[in-house]
Protein backbone atom coordinates (compact mmCIF):
# COMPACT_ATOMS: atom_id res chain seq x y z
CA UNK A 1 0.00 0.00 0.00
CA UNK A 2 1.13 3.54 -0.64
CA UNK A 3 -0.29 6.92 0.18
CA UNK A 4 -0.79 9.40 -2.62
CA UNK A 5 -1.08 13.08 -1.80
CA UNK A 6 -2.52 15.60 -4.21
CA UNK A 7 -2.10 19.28 -3.51
CA UNK A 8 -4.03 22.09 -5.10
CA UNK A 9 -3.77 25.82 -4.72
CA UNK A 10 -6.02 28.79 -5.32
CA UNK A 11 -5.59 32.53 -5.20
CA UNK A 12 -8.16 34.35 -3.07
CA UNK A 13 -9.30 37.89 -3.80
CA UNK A 14 -11.26 39.78 -1.15
CA UNK A 15 -13.27 41.93 -3.56
CA UNK A 16 -14.10 42.05 -7.26
CA UNK A 17 -12.13 45.31 -7.43
CA UNK A 18 -8.93 43.38 -6.58
CA UNK A 19 -9.23 41.29 -9.73
CA UNK A 20 -7.34 42.23 -12.91
CA UNK A 21 -9.40 44.69 -14.97
CA UNK A 22 -10.40 42.16 -17.65
CA UNK A 23 -11.52 39.66 -15.01
CA UNK A 24 -13.51 42.35 -13.16
CA UNK A 25 -15.45 42.95 -16.36
CA UNK A 26 -15.91 39.22 -16.91
CA UNK A 27 -17.14 38.67 -13.35
CA UNK A 28 -19.55 41.60 -13.58
CA UNK A 29 -21.01 40.01 -16.71
CA UNK A 30 -21.34 36.67 -14.90
CA UNK A 31 -23.20 38.43 -12.07
CA UNK A 32 -25.47 40.19 -14.57
CA UNK A 33 -26.28 37.10 -16.65
CA UNK A 34 -27.01 35.20 -13.43
CA UNK A 35 -30.25 37.22 -13.34
CA UNK A 36 -31.34 35.42 -16.54
CA UNK A 37 -31.20 32.00 -14.89
CA UNK A 38 -34.37 29.95 -15.11
CA UNK A 39 -34.37 28.44 -11.63
CA UNK A 40 -37.99 28.04 -10.45
CA UNK A 41 -37.21 24.79 -8.59
CA UNK A 42 -33.87 25.23 -6.88
CA UNK A 43 -34.05 29.04 -6.54
CA UNK A 44 -30.27 28.85 -7.13
CA UNK A 45 -29.03 31.13 -9.91
CA UNK A 46 -25.65 30.82 -11.59
CA UNK A 47 -24.02 32.98 -14.24
CA UNK A 48 -20.92 32.18 -16.26
CA UNK A 49 -18.86 34.38 -18.57
CA UNK A 50 -16.12 33.02 -20.81
CA UNK A 51 -13.32 35.01 -22.39
CA UNK A 52 -12.17 33.38 -25.62
CA UNK A 53 -8.79 33.80 -27.29
CA UNK A 54 -10.50 35.63 -30.17
CA UNK A 55 -11.60 38.35 -27.72
CA UNK A 56 -15.25 37.28 -27.71
CA UNK A 57 -17.18 36.84 -24.48
CA UNK A 58 -19.81 34.11 -24.22
CA UNK A 59 -22.36 34.09 -21.41
CA UNK A 60 -24.50 31.39 -19.84
CA UNK A 61 -26.97 30.99 -17.00
CA UNK A 62 -28.44 27.83 -15.52
CA UNK A 63 -31.67 26.57 -17.07
CA UNK A 64 -33.81 24.17 -15.03
CA UNK A 65 -36.55 21.82 -16.13
CA UNK A 66 -39.36 20.06 -14.25
CA UNK A 67 -38.08 16.83 -15.82
CA UNK A 68 -34.89 16.66 -13.75
CA UNK A 69 -32.10 16.28 -14.83
CA UNK A 70 -32.99 17.84 -18.18
CA UNK A 71 -31.74 21.28 -17.14
CA UNK A 72 -28.25 22.57 -17.68
CA UNK A 73 -25.74 24.45 -15.53
CA UNK A 74 -24.52 27.94 -16.48
CA UNK A 75 -20.96 26.79 -17.07
CA UNK A 76 -22.02 24.13 -19.59
CA UNK A 77 -24.50 26.47 -21.30
CA UNK A 78 -21.63 28.91 -21.90
CA UNK A 79 -19.04 26.28 -22.86
CA UNK A 80 -21.30 24.44 -25.30
CA UNK A 81 -22.54 27.67 -26.84
CA UNK A 82 -18.98 28.97 -27.29
CA UNK A 83 -17.97 25.79 -29.09
CA UNK A 84 -21.09 25.93 -31.27
CA UNK A 85 -20.41 29.47 -32.52
CA UNK A 86 -16.60 29.64 -32.22
CA UNK A 87 -15.41 26.02 -32.62
CA UNK A 88 -11.76 26.96 -33.14
CA UNK A 89 -11.52 29.44 -30.26
CA UNK A 90 -9.92 28.55 -26.95
CA UNK A 91 -11.41 29.42 -23.58
CA UNK A 92 -8.90 31.61 -21.77
CA UNK A 93 -10.81 32.58 -18.63
CA UNK A 94 -14.08 31.71 -16.99
CA UNK A 95 -15.93 33.73 -14.34
CA UNK A 96 -18.73 32.15 -12.31
CA UNK A 97 -21.10 33.73 -9.81
CA UNK A 98 -23.83 31.91 -7.87
CA UNK A 99 -26.65 33.23 -5.70
CA UNK A 100 -29.64 31.73 -3.93
CA UNK A 101 -33.07 33.33 -3.79
CA UNK A 102 -33.47 31.93 -0.27
CA UNK A 103 -30.04 31.94 1.41
CA UNK A 104 -27.08 34.32 1.23
CA UNK A 105 -24.11 32.91 -0.72
CA UNK A 106 -21.11 34.71 0.70
CA UNK A 107 -18.38 32.15 0.05
CA UNK A 108 -16.93 31.09 -3.31
CA UNK A 109 -19.09 28.44 -4.98
CA UNK A 110 -17.15 26.16 -7.36
CA UNK A 111 -18.55 24.37 -10.40
CA UNK A 112 -20.42 21.11 -9.78
CA UNK A 113 -18.88 17.76 -10.72
CA UNK A 114 -20.57 17.59 -14.13
CA UNK A 115 -19.32 21.06 -15.00
CA UNK A 116 -15.83 20.21 -13.79
CA UNK A 117 -15.80 17.26 -16.18
CA UNK A 118 -17.01 19.45 -19.06
CA UNK A 119 -14.41 22.13 -18.32
CA UNK A 120 -11.79 19.38 -18.19
CA UNK A 121 -12.89 18.10 -21.60
CA UNK A 122 -12.42 21.50 -23.19
CA UNK A 123 -9.15 22.17 -21.38
CA UNK A 124 -7.91 18.82 -22.72
CA UNK A 125 -9.27 19.61 -26.22
CA UNK A 126 -7.52 22.96 -26.45
CA UNK A 127 -4.37 21.77 -24.65
CA UNK A 128 -4.10 24.97 -22.62
CA UNK A 129 -5.32 25.69 -19.09
CA UNK A 130 -8.47 27.68 -18.41
CA UNK A 131 -8.31 30.22 -15.58
CA UNK A 132 -11.42 29.82 -13.45
CA UNK A 133 -12.69 32.54 -11.10
CA UNK A 134 -15.66 31.75 -8.87
CA UNK A 135 -17.64 33.49 -6.17
CA UNK A 136 -21.01 33.58 -4.43
CA UNK A 137 -23.23 36.61 -4.75
CA UNK A 138 -20.57 38.66 -2.95
CA UNK A 139 -17.46 38.18 -0.87
CA UNK A 140 -14.24 36.41 -1.73
CA UNK A 141 -13.38 35.24 -5.21
CA UNK A 142 -11.20 32.19 -5.78
CA UNK A 143 -8.98 31.75 -8.82
CA UNK A 144 -7.83 28.40 -10.10
CA UNK A 145 -5.13 28.37 -12.79
CA UNK A 146 -6.59 25.19 -14.28
CA UNK A 147 -9.47 22.76 -13.81
CA UNK A 148 -6.81 20.36 -12.51
CA UNK A 149 -6.98 22.17 -9.14
CA UNK A 150 -10.69 21.39 -8.89
CA UNK A 151 -10.53 17.97 -10.54
CA UNK A 152 -7.01 16.65 -10.02
CA UNK A 153 -7.72 13.12 -11.27
CA UNK A 154 -9.24 13.85 -14.65
CA UNK A 155 -10.99 11.37 -16.93
CA UNK A 156 -10.33 11.99 -20.60
CA UNK A 157 -10.33 10.23 -23.96
CA UNK A 158 -7.02 8.51 -23.18
CA UNK A 159 -8.95 6.13 -20.90
CA UNK A 160 -11.34 5.06 -23.66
Amino acid sequence: MKKIEINTSFTAFQYVEELPQDVQSLMKQAVEVRKNAYAPYSKFRVGAALLLDNGKIVLGSNQENAAYPSGLCAERVAIFHSNAIYPDARIVKMAISAASDTNPTLTPIPPCGGCRQSISEYEFKQNTPIEIYFMGESGEIYKSDSIKNLLPLTFDKNFL
